[in-house]
């Protein structure tokens, strides 16, 4: 049983877990069991180049920060679990107990973040019910987002990114992701509003 499985490998999954894997050294986070499922295939980082994206170097390409972000999650935060070559086909259940199929098994998470691409080949089961045209996307795009209050579907199901509703803009859909990690952090944290910063020790 996870505590906080998150579904998709791009800016706003990577960036989620990335949060919540560097609360590790917290009370409230320390005992949790985080994965992520590595669905980058179709993610729109795979034919992006960043250049306007702030502390990250011109003409890097978004390929070399779905790699390079795999090994910064792996490296910093090795308990956060990374499933790849999977791809999920069902999300079924309830806060607390839901079940994640994918085309090679399945898993059993607590929570869960929804964090893949906005484009209408969407076809999870069990989710399908919340999908609705993307507000912020012109309609001949037919782009799609998961119907959400601030990031949440329903009790422990959130979604992220352009999925979320949010334009595909790099700094966006990683923000976010981080704002959906600190959600759940605050939820872990017992409703204490709760945030994750690293310092320089001088």
């Amino acid at each position: 049983m996870y505590d906080a499985l998150v579904i998709g490998g791009g800016a706003s999954g990577l960036q989620c877990a990335l949060v919540l894997g560097s609360a590790i050294k917290a009370p409230y986070a320390s005992n949790k069991r985080i994965g992520i499922i590595m669905h980058q295939k179709t993610s729109h980082l795979q034919s992006a180049l960043l250049n306007n994206v702030l502390g990250i170097a011109s003409q890097t390409s978004g390929k070399d920060i779905l790699s390079t972000g795999k090994q910064q999650l792996m490296t910093n935060y090795p308990h956060v679990e990374q499933i790849a070559t999977e791809k999920v086909t069902a999300v079924e259940g309830e806060e607390g107990n839901y079940t994640i199929t994918t085309n090679k098994g399945s898993y059993q998470s607590k929570i869960v973040v929804i964090a893949l691409g906005y484009t209408d080949v969407f076809s999870i089961e069990g989710l399908l019910e919340y999908v609705e045209p993307h507000a912020l996307s012109p309609l001949e795009k037919n782009r799609i987002q998961l119907k959400n209050v601030q990031h949440k579907v329903k009790p422990g199901l959130y979604v992220a990114g352009t999925l979320a509703g949010w334009r595909s803009q790099f700094a966006i859909a990683a923000g976010s992701g981080a704002q959906v990690a600190t959600d759940i952090l605050t939820l872990w944290n017992g409703g204490k509003h709760t945030k994750v910063h690293d310092k320089l020790v001088s």
